[in-house]
């Protein structure tokens, strides 16, 4: 053996040993980055595999999610109560139903005579009727004559006899006329034109004996009493004539017309001996009745009589004897003029317009020429002669 050999020939110089520190380094690095390493290849792809798999799957159930939600947002939609609040109250203020009478009733009306003789006073059961014409009768003194339809009144009148000027105002509604007894031409007039009418002197009518008033104010109907005269006399019960009057449920207001004038006192005089007066109640928006400035009364419940709408105007009366009787009073109502609608503390000029005795009143809005339309509630008529006088303010 050779003992002179040179070890020094396999000694690492120290460039060698950093080389090989490095590469071992970036070798060692290698084999811990996995996706670098091409050993792992296989493993790679399906890690990959697997997260597209992963993405794919929540996507699908992100849009089933999203669906099923807004399918449940249809389904709520549809079965959710529609808000009809507003559309409610909308048609509350565009259509309220008319209270006064039933507009689509065709059950034939009453018209009754009522007395207004001061010595007749306070009257019954005006209350419940929804159209009330005073007009002039002999010696200066008034009557009414008032319609009912459709209600159950326990007392009514007292009755008075019938005048010929009210059969014209029969005609308008086709009511049946209530009376006791009458003037010869009146009475003539109901048999040769076959008035329905009913005589409440005797079985249909009632006398009060406890008034203390004269005799010839005392008697007083019901409805159900002319229920009955109306089925013993075989009258037909129901009419195809159009109501006179047209309403609305919902408050008018007048303001809007150009000649709208303040109508809280109303006075309409007919003569010396009777004066109609309506003082405005702004709380209730009635009008409250009085005769000569006294309280129009109802004799069952004592209350002031109540009105909501107001129709006036002046007619010429000429006055004539019939069978050497009594002056009576003949109107010149077939024809046209002027009157005024007030309601609700308020007057607007309108006209008014008869062609025959025996054809319905047109009342319309002089401003307009359009059919007036009134308030809801009860209506007095009132046709004072010319040589009257009417008050509004």
């Amino acid at each position: 053996m050779d003992n002179n050999f040179d070890y020094s020939d396999y000694q690492t110089s120290e460039n060698d040993k950093k080389v090989l520190y490095d590469d071992n380094l970036i070798k060692k690095e290698n084999n811990n980055n996995f996706f670098n390493n091409p050993d792992n290849s296989s493993k790679k792809n399906l890690i990959i595999s697997i997260c597209l798999i992963v993405v794919v799957i929540g996507l699908i159930i992100g849009f089933i999610v999203f669906k099923m939600n807004d399918k449940e947002k249809e389904e709520g939609e549809v079965n959710k109560e529609p808000d009809t609040s507003l559309k409610e109250e909308e048609e509350e203020e565009t259509e309220k139903e008319v209270s006064i009478i039933n507009v689509n009733s065709k059950t034939r009306p009453y018209a009754v005579m009522i007395n207004c003789h001061n010595g007749a006073l306070p009257q019954a059961g005006l209350q419940n009727a929804y159209i009330v014409y005073e007009l002039m009768v002999e010696g200066g003194i008034t009557r009414m004559m008032a319609l009912f339809k459709d209600k159950d009144v326990s007392k009514i009148g007292s009755i008075r006899s019938a005048r010929t000027q009210y059969l014209d105002y029969v005609y308008e509604h086709d009511a049946i006329y209530v009376h006791a007894g009458g003037a010869p031409d009146a009475t003539e007039r109901i048999k040769n034109e076959k008035i329905s009418d009913i005589d409440v002197d005797g079985a249909y009518g009632v006398r009060d004996k406890t008034l203390n008033r004269s005799w010839e104010h005392t008697l007083f109907t019901t409805t159900n009493l002319l229920n009955k005269g109306s089925k013993d006399k075989g009258f037909k019960t129901e009419t195809e004539t159009k109501n006179v009057l047209t309403y609305q449920g919902n408050p008018l207001d007048l303001t809007t017309y150009k000649n709208t004038k303040t109508a809280n006192n109303v006075s309409i005089k007919y003569s010396d001996y009777r004066t109609s007066n309506y003082i405005y109640d702004s709380k209730k928006q009635v009008y409250l009745r009085s005769m000569n400035n006294t309280k129009n009364i109802d004799l069952v419940t004592g209350n002031q009589y109540e009105v909501k709408n107001i129709i006036v105007y002046g007619v010429k009366h000429t006055t004539y004897k019939y069978g050497g009787n009594s002056k009576y009073q003949k109107l010149d109502n077939v024809g046209k003029g002027d009157g005024y609608y007030i309601t609700n503390g308020k007057a607007i000029p309108i006209t008014w317009e008869k062609t025959s005795k025996n054809t319905r009143t047109i009342y319309k809005v002089k401003e307009t020429g359009k059919e007036l339309v009134l308030n809801d509630g009860n209506t007095y008529i009132q046709i004072y002669p010319t040589s009257g006088n009417l008050t509004i303010n």
